[in-house]
């Protein structure tokens, strides 16, 4: 399993800042403002080859009724619960607050390994006002500029050699790990027990019953799947919103094990932000997809009802135009059975080894068709493609001019080159590269 990182504190003490620091990437929302973050965000970071997954959270604030800043500390402690390392932050500038301190209490009992950071230290001032942190009773702590990068190196150093091993590559026994996700109570234990043909797994109407990922074996036509059922934890009744943000990070570690995702869609309450947020990180990992409308036996229906709303899922995935969609009913087993064969067909793409000679033949024909556009006044040229990898289809292009080829017309390509292969279930990469010349 990925190890999990969580940076917490106050809020505007600059978790975002540090976040897209140490992500290497500007995907939080940065403003001089408290509460600007109100949900958190999920990066996978790779320093020294090592993985892991970063999560920035909104504020935490003890005390409050301000519906946003609760909703922001639940959230808080969410992260907290699935972290296997904490980066406490705060803020040298404005001082060591009671917040700070109930913060600090709240982490010392959670037995996991935490690192006390100061921020914003960025001179000599800085760093004899960072002092006072000491009265948290703690060892050590950290001083950084996040803004800047001062002391972040070190920082990260140091989380490495407390994480768990571990990362998003398994050891290949052969299976086709199969990730069930989506959010609480759409019915995916109940899906998994219809694919089982046995109630292999606990089943229950209250949202949050599987507490923890679940991987069952099974075998289909001959070949071995391991399923991953992803039903988030249930610790407390406290809110939804707590629960949502749990199984979330629930998908996240699932898709990274998995070849394949499935993610459960409940047809009563259609697409939601956080079926997209999920469904993104898949697409980012380059996983396949199938999209699986569940619980459609419950909507009333007319001639217009399939047509539009395939339509609405197909605009709400449209960054998964290749994904497969079902209709299905977990609790009647309606259609349920066409999943399995979706699956293998899904693999067999992608884990699909292509001919050089076909490629090339595919690729000169694409260009045919239409022409790459002028890069600097000259035509982009295509020498020949060649596969470089699988799960998902990777394909390396040579060519004079590789930055040349617009965003555009490399999907112009893949999708010429998905059609030609029969690649409609999954992704592809399609990586270009200039030629070396010889001599």
């Amino acid at each position: 399993m990925m190890p999990t990182v969580a940076i917490v504190g106050r809020p505007n003490v600059g978790k975002s800042t540090l976040f897209n620091r140490i992500a290497r990437q500007r995907k939080a929302i940065v403003e001089d403002r408290p509460g600007v973050t109100r949900d958190r965000i999920y990066a996978e970071v790779r320093h020294h080859e090592r993985p892991f997954l970063l999560i920035d959270t909104g504020g935490y604030e003890p005390v409050t009724e301000e519906i946003i800043l609760s909703r922001m500390r639940v959230q808080t402690e969410v992260a907290i619960e699935q972290a296997d390392a904490i980066v406490f932050l705060m803020d040298v500038t404005s001082g060591l607050h009671a917040a700070d301190r109930e913060i600090n209490d709240l982490l010392r009992r959670q037995g996991k390994p935490v690192f006390h950071v100061v921020n914003k230290v960025d001179s000599p001032a800085h760093e004899a006002r960072a002092q006072e942190f000491y009265d948290l009773g703690i060892e050590r702590f950290h001083t950084i500029s996040a803004e800047h990068g001062l002391g972040v190196s070190d920082l990260v150093e140091e989380l490495l050699a407390v994480l768990p091993p571990g990362g998003e590559q398994e050891t290949d026994q052969g299976e086709i790990r199969v990730a069930i996700i989506g959010r609480p109570n759409v019915g995916k234990s109940s899906l998994v027990n219809r694919l089982l043909g046995a109630e292999r797994v606990l089943v229950s109407p209250i949202p949050g019953t599987t507490r923890d990922s679940i991987d069952t074996p099974f075998t289909f036509n001959g070949r071995r799947y391991l399923l991953i059922d992803t039903a988030g934890l249930r610790r407390k009744a406290k809110v939804d919103e707590k629960l949502e943000k749990i199984s979330a990070i629930q998908a996240i570690k699932a898709i990274s094990r998995a070849h394949i995702v499935v993610m459960v869609l409940d047809a009563e309450s259609g697409v939601t932000e956080q079926d997209l947020t999920v469904a993104g990180y898949a697409f980012e990992k380059d996983r396949a997809l199938i999209l699986v409308v569940n619980k459609w036996d419950l909507i009333e229906k007319d001639n217009a009802t399939f047509g539009t709303f395939s339509e609405d899922v197909r605009g709400a995935f449209k960054f998964m135009p290749h994904a497969p969609l079902l209709f299905i009913s977990a609790l009647t087993g309606q259609r349920v059975t066409k999943l399995l064969p979706e699956l293998e067909r899904v693999f067999d793409q992608f884990d699909r080894a292509l001919p050089t000679p076909a490629l090339n033949k595919a690729l000169q024909a694409a260009v045919e068709r239409r022409s790459p556009p002028l890069f600097h006044g000259k035509r982009v040229k295509f020498f020949y493609i060649t596969q470089t990898g699988v799960r998902p289809p990777t394909l390396t292009v040579f060519a004079n001019r590789a930055e040349g080829v617009h965003v555009y017309y490399q999907r112009y390509l893949a999708n010429q080159l998905r059609a030609a292969f029969g690649l409609e279930g999954v992704p592809m990469r399609l990586i270009f590269k200039d030629r070396e010349k010889k001599g």
